[in-house]
């Protein structure tokens, strides 16, 4: 064997921890890569991403948006010469974490999937179609929810001033609802992933629900940035909604893992269900008895010997 071929792999996935750390770091380094060909990808066209965010800020240029915003304008201006630049890193910088969301979830699976079992594997490409579009799909509701939440703001200001809104602060709120919100809805899948993997139930999970819908609330509530219940909810009943989809599958894996294996869900120390059914007794073979028996076999010469001087 020459000495550049690589050693063969454990079909159980065991590795030594340097190779842990390595395998660790090849996946940080590849899901920083893509992080950072993205980010350069959104650095280039960041006026056109600074616009598409800064829609739900009210302009009041015409008596029709000043109508729509309940009298309410903000004066949108910029403080210091190394702002803008600090602008466009940021927006360019979440704009491409959320454009690698399918790399970097593959690399996070990656890592995961050899210390899990061969059938557990199979589920990866599931995990990895539902992970991409989850995360995407709490970005858009955050971005649906950014006019909402600039009207409750705004309307805290006292009447007869205009608030003068750095683009910061805003940017700092819209890109942190983008991150958690997208962060938020890939709950259910960890929760799938957890029961696939044989470390909850679906009926424990199904169990917590109460639980799980008031850490549900308290979470959107500290989420959202504005303080009026239509954006907690906003963001809450989505996730109410695939958490309740999570522990459905999980019901429907643990059946169809209880047909396979009825003993699958019993602890190390819990007794399996014994069959006591009675089987038929297979008839026995009868065996012929001889009519003389053999005769004994003789004693070798050393043992004759043996014999004489005893007796």
């Amino acid at each position: 064997m020459s000495k550049s071929s690589k050693p063969p792999k454990d079909p159980e996935g065991r590795m030594a921890l340097a190779d842990h750390l390595r395998e660790l770091r090849n996946r940080v380094v590849k899901s920083a890569l893509a992080i950072v060909l993205f980010t350069i990808i959104a650095a280039i066209y960041h006026r056109q991403l600074e616009s598409f965010l800064m829609e739900p800020l009210p302009r009041c240029n015409t008596p029709e948006e000043v109508a729509h915003f309940h009298g309410k304008c903000a004066q949108i201006s910029t403080i210091g010469l190394t702002t803008p630049i600090g602008l466009v890193i940021k927006v360019a910088l979440t704009a491409g974490v959320v454009a690698a969301v399918p790399v970097w979830l593959y690399q996070l699976w990656a890592f995961v999937a050899p210390g899990l079992h061969r059938h557990e594997r199979r589920y990866a490409i599931g995990f990895m179609a539902g992970g991409a579009p989850l995360f995407l799909s709490g970005v858009v509701v955050a971005y649906l929810l950014l006019p909402t939440t600039v009207q409750v703001l705004i309307s805290f200001s006292p009447n007869g001033t205009t608030p003068i809104l750095p683009p910061e602060n805003y940017f700092d709120i819209a890109l942190r609802m983008v991150l958690v919100f997208g962060l938020a809805f890939e709950f259910p899948l960890l929760l799938v992933m957890l029961n696939f993997g044989g470390v909850v139930s679906g009926k424990r999970l199904l169990g917590w629900w109460r639980g799980m819908v008031m850490a549900i609330t308290v979470f959107a509530a500290f989420a959202t940035p504005s303080a009026d219940p239509v954006s907690m909810l906003v963001l809450a009943a989505p996730i109410w909604g695939l958490y309740f989809l999570a522990v459905g599958i999980a019901l429907l894996n643990d059946r169809r893992r209880a047909r396979r294996n009825p003993d699958a869900d019993l602890d190390d120390d819990e007794a399996s269900q014994l069959d006591l059914t009675a089987a038929p007794v297979e008839v026995a073979e009868s065996v012929a008895a001889s009519a003389a028996p053999a005769p004994p076999a003789p004693l070798p010469a050393a043992r004759e010997e043996q014999m004489d001087d005893i007796t």
